[in-house]
């Protein structure tokens, strides 16, 4: 059948209840009023999560010089004072005097077009005030017009090991979970050196939980309390990071395009105005989400990091984190050239671009979910004509074989086939392989596309 036209999906709640009617992503906690800024994965977003993720780090250790981490959540208190997330890692909020909603102040003011990311407080009070003062901030719930001024909150997740004497934890006993990845690869640096017979430059990667008390979540997966980053941090010599910086953002933006499909005209490099303490140079892979009312956002962050990681844990821990070159005898801290990648938010990206409704020739629609095939959580769904023995007997055969050979399949046996084609269309599934009483004659059967819904009769042994 013919496609008249096709459109994405226009507002962010158009992508949550596709998500959720198709079984991709749910609320967590939606049986006790959903818990705000915490989301499970379903089956079939799992499994997108999970192939995206693994397309990664295939896109990482498959190089020489790139070694894998799997780290642990806990660390030494110490690691964040190093870090330099105690003392720093905060986000200014405000609170409406009425209702006691609270908001994040940075956000607040971009909406008026004033960039106060990573701005002192009293820069960001300043402006605040200004806009109080002409009544232009107005609560999004009760619609007060009086808040407080903006307080710094840290965004480090608490928690405590131990057993605490009494009802008040110790502070011995605090730990906090960790907010961000990279820090461990950091403190495995020496490790790596020893164990995996590596020298600068070389980079360690890994995917993990990372965790922000996020006070004012917004934009569903893309910003949460409870998120999994996808890092690589490659050390180097001082002189080789601005060359580095330089072929991995051509690198890792090359990676987006081919592995995850998200089409030229949506990406873009943003070089940041204001740098981290940490950065020496610092960019933005940013994706415009249909979503999003078409504006972009941050889905990865390529940095220069200078040798400030490891000199702050040398410092901390009292550690020597220096190499020393064998052949020259020179001791000096690596530079480290960092991507940042939040897996949820490419999932995110992913589905924005790929769940398109469609206009058919005989005016009615279809949505179908335009995957790249290798990231469908379904690679075939096999449909029998009717629950006939011979006709089962024959599709266990082609399921069995494919799953065989690596695939995902599925087996969809209710309903018309047209119906049963409207289904994995909205999953993503490519491939739909129909048997009918005439693959008994033949040993044939139909298979049709996905995308242009075209039908072809394949000899059983050549489906794949």
């Amino acid at each position: 059948m013919k496609i008249i036209s096709s459109k994405k999906v226009k507002n962010l709640d158009e992508l949550k209840s596709f998500a959720s009617r198709k079984g991709f992503i749910f609320q967590s906690s939606e049986i006790y009023g959903g818990f705000a800024a915490v989301y499970d994965y379903g089956h079939y977003g799992a499994i997108l999560k999970d192939k995206i993720r693994d397309a990664w780090v295939k896109s990482m250790i498959s190089r020489s010089d790139i070694k894998y981490l799997d780290s642990a959540i806990f660390a030494d208190p110490r690691v964040w004072e190093a870090s330099g997330h105690v003392e720093s890692f905060d986000d200014p909020q405000f609170d409406c005097k009425s209702c006691n909603s609270r908001f994040r102040a940075d956000h607040v003011l971009e909406e008026f077009g004033i960039d106060a990311d990573k701005a002192p407080l009293a820069e960001i009070n300043e402006h605040l005030n200004e806009l109080k003062s002409q009544e232009k901030i107005k609560c999004q719930k009760c619609g007060g017009k009086d808040f407080t001024d903006a307080k710094s909150f840290n965004l480090l997740v608490k928690s405590n090991l131990g057993s605490p004497t009494s009802e008040e934890i110790r502070e011995e006993d605090i730990v906090y979970l960790r907010g961000e990845t990279c820090q461990s690869i950091y403190l495995n640096f020496k490790n790596y050196l020893k164990s995996m017979r590596v020298k600068p430059p070389f980079g360690i990667a890994q995917v993990g939980k990372a965790f922000r008390n996020e006070i004012v979540a917004r934009q569903y997966t893309f910003r949460t309390r409870e998120f999994e980053q996808m890092e690589m941090q490659y050390f180097s010599p001082a002189e080789m990071t601005a060359e580095l910086y330089e072929q991995w953002k051509e690198t890792r933006m090359a990676w987006v395009k081919e592995v995850l499909g998200l089409p030229e005209e949506s990406l873009g490099f943003f070089d940041h105005a204001k740098l981290a303490h940490y950065a020496a140079a610092a960019t933005d892979i940013k994706y415009k989400f249909n979503a999003f009312g078409c504006e972009f956002d941050e889905v990865e962050g390529i940095h220069n990091r200078g040798d400030w990681d490891l000199s702050r844990h040398q410092e901390f821990s009292g550690k020597d984190m220096q190499y020393t070159d064998p052949q020259t005898g020179e001791k000096y801290i690596p530079h480290v050239t960092e991507t940042s990648a939040g897996l949820g938010r490419y999932t995110l990206a992913v589905l924005d671009n790929s769940i398109t409704i469609e206009e058919l020739e005989d005016g009615s629609e279809r949505t179908v979910l335009k995957l790249p095939h290798h990231l469908a959580p379904v690679n075939y769904a096999i449909m029998p004509l009717t629950k006939d023995e011979k006709l089962m007997e024959i599709v266990e055969e082609i399921k069995n074989s494919l799953i065989a050979s690596g695939n995902m399949v599925e087996m969809d046996i209710s309903g018309s086939i047209g119906k049963r084609y409207r289904r994995q269309d909205e999953i993503g599934t490519p491939r739909c392989i129909t048997v009918d009483f005439d693959t008994l004659q033949d040993n044939c059967v139909t298979v049709r596309d996905r995308d242009t819904m075209e039908q072809e009769r394949v000899k059983i042994e050549d489906i794949s």
